[in-house]
């Protein structure tokens, strides 16, 4: 037997179905689904020194467990003393399995560790065609970061990119995985 992520056989076995009376779908293939979480931390102060991207990059891969990557400038800003090509933040994008076990672990370790956490805003966040991001202030929330270890505190965005053609479907299928909406 081979191992399915909890939140995997959840969407598969209890979403599906709940999304599909929801919302009046005649197929399940028709029912909504979360394709990727994208992950991106931009760092201001990399231009002035190096090795906070190259420490951002090995914190953000420790949380997710895939290799994260680089990214660079696209122009020239002479007010940022910023050159095109700089490295000046990290990405990682997740999908499959792994996608599946950052969601659950985001949901059950990472959110309640928040400081005077009250709920993800319901209305901002969406883009209208049924993409969610969240940002988070501090990356010490993730348990499998030493805080000892850790220069400066910085935050990151997330981005749940679904299949949803509208924001009510992508919000009723983020609410059925577990995200925390206020009311």
């Amino acid at each position: 037997m081979s191992y399915v992520p909890r939140l995997k056989k959840t969407y598969a076995e209890e979403i599906v179905p709940s999304l599909q009376k929801q919302f009046n779908y005649k197929s399940p293939m028709q029912v909504p689904r979360l394709e990727k979480i994208c992950l991106n931390q931009g760092i201001g102060d990399a231009v002035a020194d190096k090795r906070l991207v190259d420490n951002a990059i090995n914190e953000m891969t420790t949380i997710t467990g895939q290799k994260a990557v680089a990214t660079r400038s696209k122009k020239d800003i002479s007010n940022f003393k910023l050159r095109k090509g700089m490295p000046i933040g990290a990405r990682v994008t997740l999908r499959g399995d792994r996608m599946y076990e950052f969601l659950d672990r985001l949901i059950a370790v990472a959110m309640p560790r928040i400081r005077d956490f009250r709920g993800l805003p319901a209305k901002k966040g969406f883009d209208g065609k049924g993409n969610y991001t969240m940002g988070i202030t501090e990356q010490i929330i993730f348990p499998e970061i030493n805080i000892d270890k850790v220069g400066k505190i910085m935050g990151m965005d997330i981005t749940f990119v679904t299949s949803a053609e509208n924001d009510a479907e992508s919000k009723a299928l983020l609410k059925e995985f577990g995200l925390p909406f206020k009311n």
